[in-house]
């Protein structure tokens, strides 16, 4: 789903379905006047009048399937955790855990809801979707992501076995933090098509620090706007990630034992690889693969660390 979301912003195709129809949104255009219509309603954009005049039907057809299939997939993922949330419910299995699988339920409404939201603030008077929405939605992505997953590894009883990190048991929660800063800061890059605008590396524009960043007034612009700031921020992030991932992978490589440590050393290894491709990714000017690859990366690195969490606190419930 994620990786969906991703294809879909990068081919700029979120903005290809101007309505919001939970149900009956489900159907793609039937025939040559469904697709003549929703064409329409995409001509109106102001994407379609800035970037994309002249757009041929079957030119919007292949920006129109990204989204669409994005879409089915959440609905898709909503059915595919009521109906059996429902029969568990009844059945009398979720005692002692319905609350947050409610509550990862809300959470998955609340990601359609915010991600239409974040569809209207590109339709009128830019080109694509508000940074700030994009990174939002995203947010609320990862959020889903960590609670199934601890869900998950609580329904298994994981880990079986007692084990220790060998770092501070709070260094987990704190990459964790640190990861998630990561990703909204990659969103907002992402969102406000910055990612070609800087291919050079360490550097930034040939300088250490740029001398454009944080010059938009009002300052939180820069966060969304400024090409010079996003990178800055991303790049400085992604230093603070890979090290503080390095140090746990070390101290769980020296004193961990068990699940923790297994965990620990995983987060070393995948924050390095992440950040190395991330420099592929900007010297290579953002490929959709690469790019791809690196928000794949991102949500491995986010899992793991959620899964190094797990090992190192326990469990959150009962």
């Amino acid at each position: 789903m994620v990786m969906v979301g991703g294809a879909t912003r990068l081919t700029e195709s979120g903005l290809s379905i101007t309505e919001w129809k939970p149900i009956s949104g489900a159907l793609p255009p039937m025939n040559p006047a469904d697709w003549e219509r929703v064409f329409e309603q995409y001509r109106d954009t102001t994407q379609y009048q800035m970037l994309n005049r002249g757009m041929t039907l079957s030119q919007f057809q292949g920006i129109f399937w990204w989204e669409w299939s994005h879409r089915l997939l959440g609905r898709a993922i909503g059915f595919l955790f009521a109906a059996p949330l429902i029969a568990f419910w009844i059945g009398g299995r979720l005692e002692g855990r319905l609350l947050p699988v409610l509550v990862l339920f809300a959470l998955g409404g609340l990601q359609g809801f915010v991600g239409w939201l974040m569809v209207q603030s590109g339709l009128s008077g830019r080109t694509e979707v508000n940074p700030a929405w994009l990174a939002a939605h995203l947010a609320v992505a990862f959020v889903i992501m960590a609670l199934a997953l601890w869900l998950a590894l609580d329904a298994f009883g994981w880990p079986r076995k007692a084990s220790t990190l060998g770092a501070p048991r709070w260094s987990a929660a704190a990459l964790m933090a640190l990861v998630f800063a990561q990703v909204m800061f990659g969103a907002l890059l992402a969102g406000a098509r910055g990612g070609p605008a800087f291919p050079d590396w360490p550097t930034i524009g040939h300088e250490w620090i740029p001398s454009s960043a944080f010059g938009l007034e009002p300052f939180l612009r820069n966060f969304t706007d400024n090409h010079a700031a996003q990178h800055l921020m991303h790049r400085t992030t992604g230093y603070f990630v890979a090290l503080s991932a390095l140090a746990i992978a070390g101290l769980a490589f020296m004193g961990g034992t068990g699940a923790a440590r297994a965990a620990g050393i995983a987060v070393g290894v995948l924050a390095l690889c992440q950040a190395a491709l991330g420099v592929v990714t900007i010297l290579l000017l953002d490929p959709l693969a690469l790019a791809l690859a690196h928000q794949a990366g991102a949500a491995m690195l986010w899992g793991t660390a959620a899964v190094l969490a797990r090992a190192a606190n326990g469990s959150i419930t009962p």
